[in-house]
């Protein structure tokens, strides 16, 4: 009986097989763009291979690699992902062993063309984070401050944001919380949304004074309750401790 022989691709493989990594290599090459200013697009990135193979998943194309070209390589498809600020994409570039001299030269010329800015990036985080998570500037500070942001620019960015809307995101966060402790002690309760704006970075004064009017608006005798109604000032707390640099999407380590 004759037996059916798979047919052998020209890398020795089934031609279904090939046939498929064929597909692959037409998508890939379909989303390649032209070059702007002299940098690759990220459709342009050819994988890793080479003497920086090994420093990392974008290092270089096969043969003599140009530390340059692999420091434009990483920078380009961390970019793709995500908006970086240069801190982080040197330190990026240091993991993965690309000489701080290349390194240095890739992030200045990617500055000029602002592919990386770090004032319009604490800009746009300040104002994403404060609106879609009701981050305080304090703790919006220290996210910058962990991802290598200069005070100048920190200080810029949080600048923008209005005193009286960040009082008004503590309210409304307070307000979004006040149901799921009806039912509990006072205390309890008031210790419950005081904890929501303490996570979120306002301070403990802050946090006191909105929780208790919360509750009095409900009509509670706060005073029967043991609570102090006096104001506290309401000063900083000290600054939040910086958190890690982070892959966006998977919680590791940056870099």
């Amino acid at each position: 009986m004759a037996t059916k022989r798979a047919t052998a691709g020209p890398a020795g493989g089934r031609a279904g097989s090939g046939g498929r990594r064929g597909a692959r290599g037409r998508r890939a090459a379909e989303h390649a763009t032209e070059t702007v200013g002299g940098l690759a697009e990220p459709g342009q990135l050819s994988r890793p291979s080479g003497p920086f193979a090994a420093a990392g998943p974008f290092a270089a194309a096969a043969g003599e690699a140009d530390p340059e070209e692999v420091a434009r390589q990483v920078c380009l498809r961390l970019l793709a992902a995500a908006p970086r600020t240069r801190a982080q994409l040197a330190d990026a570039l240091r993991r993965r062993g690309v000489p701080e001299e290349a390194a240095e030269a890739v992030l200045g010329r990617f500055a000029e063309v602002k592919l990386i800015d770090d004032a319009v990036f604490a800009n746009a985080w300040v104002e994403s984070r404060h609106h879609g998570r009701g981050l305080s500037g304090r703790a919006l500070a220290a996210e910058l401050r962990s991802r290598g942001v200069a005070s100048g620019d920190i200080q810029a960015a949080v600048a923008r944001l209005d005193p009286e809307q960040e009082v008004a995101t503590a309210r409304s966060l307070v307000a979004s919380r006040l149901a799921a402790t009806r039912g509990q002690p006072v205390p309890a309760r008031v210790r419950r949304l005081m904890g929501v704006l303490a996570r979120k970075g306002y301070s403990q004064a802050l946090a006191y004074r909105l929780a208790r009017e919360a509750l009095e608006r409900e009509g509670l005798d706060l005073a029967a309750a043991g609570l102090d109604l006096t104001d506290a000032p309401d000063e900083p707390a000290e600054d939040l401790p910086d958190e890690p640099l982070l892959e966006p999407g998977s919680g590791q380590p940056f870099g």
